[in-house]
């Protein structure tokens, strides 16, 4: 997962709300804790993961059962960002909100990590990073950089946090991956929106939806007649072995095409934006949204 990354470019894929970086922490201050704050969840999890003891973390969007499209931050949000020492927000157009509140309360001492810009994703990309592993990986290195800048002091701590994250946290994880990919890579799938496609580009499924589709649930706008229509037929005709929706992000389309799949023996598998339950760590997460999407692929294949 982290093949290819050198310290070189992560250095540069940090960003830095200004040119200078508050002072070290004192070496006698005893337990060094710094407050980090991710916008939401996915990030976050892992965020505290990689900080320790060395982190008081803080995500902003934390409920399984809300948009975070139409997230409203609220005055305490903004306290909060203002308070922050590192700040990852996801970029992409997903989440402006919190890049605006860091403007609205400048720090040179911040460190500022964009997802979008970390991952080398433009405006109008994929939004879905935390659904990539490859870029699970880069971000992660990412923001074991900016916890060494703002406490070079624990430097080693951190680098210990990355290797134990990687080898021992993300374990079943890429397993997981890996096992699904061997096994399934090339199967056709459907999907309610377009969080699903960065995970499924990495398992190596084909999602027969059109990209339209997906991208118009994404972002709140009404998909064309002859979309649905193709749907509709896809799932009419089995063309597809597994139907994978976003139940943060229902509407009445996807509703009936949940239904229409499970009418014709068609799989269906959920996932979220946020962890779930609200108390999983990044991992757990993942790790059983995939054991469900590798049950169904299984019935849905007979292998």
């Amino acid at each position: 997962m982290r093949a290819g990354l050198t310290s070189l470019a992560l250095g540069l894929t940090v960003a830095v709300t200004g040119c200078v970086l508050r002072p070290p922490l004192p070496a006698d201050s005893g337990a060094r804790v710094v407050d980090v704050v991710a916008s939401i969840s996915a990030w976050g999890s892992i965020l505290r993961q990689l900080g320790g003891a060395h982190v008081h973390e803080t995500s902003i969007i934390t409920n399984p059962n809300a948009d975070p499209h139409d997230y409203e931050p609220t005055p305490a949000d903004g306290r909060t960002i203002a308070t922050a020492r590192l700040l990852v927000t996801n970029g992409i157009g997903y989440d402006g909100w919190a890049a605006k509140a860091a403007a609205a309360n400048p720090d040179r001492g911040r460190v500022l990590i964009d997802v979008g810009k970390v991952a080398g994703v433009a405006t109008g990309g994929n939004p879905h990073r935390w659904y990539s592993p490859r870029d699970v990986g880069v971000v992660a290195d990412a923001i074991t950089a900016g916890l060494k800048r703002v406490d070079p002091l624990d430097s080693a701590y951190f680098d210990q946090r990355r290797t134990a994250f990687e080898t021992q946290g993300l374990a079943a994880y890429q397993r997981l991956i890996d096992e699904i990919r061997a096994t399934y890579g090339g199967t056709a799938i459907g999907a309610s929106e377009s969080v699903v496609e960065p995970l499924a580009e990495a398992l190596g499924l084909r999602v027969l939806t059109p990209p339209a589709f997906l991208k118009a649930v994404s972002q709140g706008t009404e998909p064309s007649a002859a979309d649905k229509a193709t749907i509709d037929a896809q799932i009419a005709n089995r063309q597809i072995k597994v139907y994978v929706f976003n139940r943060q992000n229902g509407t009445p389309d996807v509703a009936a095409q949940v239904a229409a799949a499970r009418a014709h023996g068609i799989p269906v598998v959920a996932v979220t934006e946020t962890l779930t339950p609200a108390t999983a760590s990044f991992q757990d997460w993942q790790v059983a949204q995939l054991q469900a999407l590798q049950a169904a692929l299984r019935r849905g294949t007979g292998r």
